[in-house]
């Protein structure tokens, strides 16, 4: 597991947390809990910082409805 050992640019991390802010006000849910829940199912890691690139390059709808899909693919458990 790739972990916050890492360094990542100012870009990387402001698009983390647009990403986890976005993803709460999509589900009415509070940021922190969106953050522990992407953090703990590794998709914090292993996909929005990984695939950056890529992602960063999309629009905002489809950034938070990918990730919302990925983690109702993971069972991660927020509604």
């Amino acid at each position: 597991m790739e972990n916050a050992q890492n360094d990542y640019s100012l870009n990387e991390v402001e698009f983390a947390i647009f990403c986890i802010e976005n993803i709460a006000v999509l589900l009415k849910k509070d940021a922190v809990n969106i953050y522990d829940a992407l953090k703990n199912s590794d998709l914090l890691y292993q996909y929005i910082f990984q695939c950056y690139d890529v992602l960063h390059t999309q629009g905002k709808e489809y950034i938070v409805n990918d990730i919302i899909e990925l983690m109702k693919k993971k069972g991660v458990e927020l509604w």
